[in-house]
């Protein structure tokens, strides 16, 4: 029997011919092998950009009514990004949700290969592509970073987290690596004096812009860059250079 990154046992038919999937990532992953077959997707759901599909509200409020009216053969869901409130009610309407668990970029393609063997899917060319890339010895670090996710309260990438690993297979260091929370809030004055080369100010899921995050920093240099490339899992991490040299 299919389990998921949890260990939850799974009834789905193979290959599966609906699918609803509630996080942004893997929207994009599963409708690069089979678009046809994705039949529902959030509202962040953004790539593909000419995606259509029903819309199931949000990551964290979705419209589980509308879930279950599409009948999907599973739900494709993720322990970060969805509530465990959410996937026990679909479950208990009925439906089989595939939760996914990703911290690292190797857990990353691990998990997505899971998932496509339980959806009974193939696995496309980019997935073992994203493996030869990110997947081996770790490199030297030539910098180190801190990467801001919100602000007011700021908040930043701390330990255990996919973004962390990235920038880490990237030759960077996280000042916060070793912080006990995985997003931790921080003062801004802290932030500014950690000690990192530069403070990396993504797109999402705070919309930093030229005009709202690098004032704020006196001693820092900072960076915008491309939450989906810095975040995302799937596709984008066989696309450009996530974070191109400053």
């Amino acid at each position: 029997m299919a389990v998921d990154d949890l260990g939850t046992p799974l009834v789905v038919p193979r290959p599966a011919r609906r699918v609803v999937s509630l996080v942004p990532s893997l929207t994009e992953a599963l409708a690069s092998v089979d678009r046809g077959a994705v039949v529902g997707a959030t509202d962040w759901c953004t790539h593909p950009a000419d995606l259509d599909v029903t819309r199931v509200r949000g990551t964290k409020n979705p419209d589980r009514s509308a879930i279950v009216a599409l009948a999907p053969d599973v739900v494709v869901a993720n322990k970060e990004e969805n509530r465990e409130l959410d996937v026990r009610r679909l479950r208990e309407a009925g439906l089989q949700v595939h939760v996914t668990d990703i911290r690292t970029v190797p857990a990353a393609v691990d998990s997505i290969e899971r998932l496509l063997d339980v959806l009974g899917w193939n696995h496309p060319a980019w997935l073992a592509q994203a493996r030869d890339r990110w997947c081996g010895p770790l490199p030297p670090v030539d910098r180190r970073v801190a990467i801001a996710i919100w602000r007011d309260p700021w908040m930043v990438v701390g330990s255990d987290t996919f973004t962390g690993d990235l920038v880490r297979r990237l030759g960077w260091e996280n000042v916060y690596a070793s912080a006990s929370e995985r997003y931790p809030h921080v003062d801004l004055a802290d932030l500014d004096a950690a000690g990192a080369d530069e403070v990396l100010l993504p797109d999402e899921p705070y919309v930093f812009t030229g005009t709202d995050g690098p004032e704020a920093f006196a001693r820092t240099p900072t960076r915008l860059v491309s939450g989906r490339a810095l975040t995302w899992y799937g596709p984008s991490l066989v696309g450009d250079t996530v974070v191109p040299p400053g």
